[in-house]
């Protein structure tokens, strides 16, 4: 079975602690997420995961059989346009130029790019497009795990919820796993099987919630009703600073 285990991680920056003590396992067909206010580790724990950083102390285990990330910013390279940029990891994997470029058109059409938006280089894509230039990238190689550094925080409302919404569809056909880490709570709950609040000072996981409910049936209320009732949790509270002064 592919999983993402784990056990006992601590990190630091010179004299500086980052995360302590830090244990979870991200199963097959699992999303999971880290939530926490900014500055809390929650990035440094991602990369540790994603074999981003070396891992100092305790263990990072990763049997899933592939992995993309993709990050809060696009991070496309410049001089590459469009479908260069997202058939880097197929070519990466060996693929031969022409069928990626063919799989990488497919998966373009299909995050709503436009065929003349084929040839256009970062610099003239607008940020939404970029980013959605950057799930491509991340998801046309059918990743087993994809890594998310919030990558929906700087998008509109509509573009966030048509990324979300292939991503679950993904999620439904369990095709994917998924670890991101957010500060949004209702992107967390709309999203994840299990939410981990990690706490800063330096970074350790003081709860966890777990949702049962299959992400397409998550509508809109739902969402709203399960954030108001995260928001009245005392350690959210406490993480948060959300109490009044």
């Amino acid at each position: 079975m592919e999983r993402l285990e784990v056990k006992n991680l601590n990190h630091s920056f010179g004299f500086t602690e980052v995360l302590r003590d830090i244990n979870f396992t991200l199963k097959k067909g699992q999303v999971l997420s880290v939530v926490g206010p900014s500055g809390g580790g929650k990035t440094t724990l991602l990369h540790l995961c994603a074999n981003l950083l070396d891992v100092e102390e305790g263990n990072v285990t990763n049997s899933f059989v592939s992995t993309s990330f993709a990050f809060q910013d696009a991070r496309l390279l410049p001089w590459k346009n469009v479908i260069d940029n997202i058939s880097l990891g197929l070519l990466a994997k060996g693929m031969s130029k022409a069928k990626s470029i063919i799989e990488s058109k497919e998966i373009a059409l299909r995050f709503g790019l436009e065929e003349n938006d084929f040839d256009k280089f970062p610099k003239d894509l607008s940020g939404g497009m970029r980013q959605r230039v950057s799930f491509a990238r991340a998801l046309v190689v059918k990743p087993s795990l994809l890594f998310l550094d919030e990558p929906f925080s700087a998008l509109d409302i509509g573009l966030k919820k048509e990324l979300q919404t292939i991503l679950i569809d993904k999620i439904d056909k369990k095709e994917i796993s998924i670890l991101f880490i957010t500060h949004d709570l209702m992107e967390a709950i709309r999203l994840s099987d299990e939410i981990l609040l990690l706490k800063s000072d330096p970074g350790h996981i003081v709860k966890k919630f777990s949702y049962d409910l299959a992400q397409k049936e998550r509508d809109d209320k739902y969402v709203y009703n399960e954030s108001a009732k995260i928001l009245q949790d005392e350690e959210i509270i406490s993480t948060f600073e959300l109490a009044l002064k």
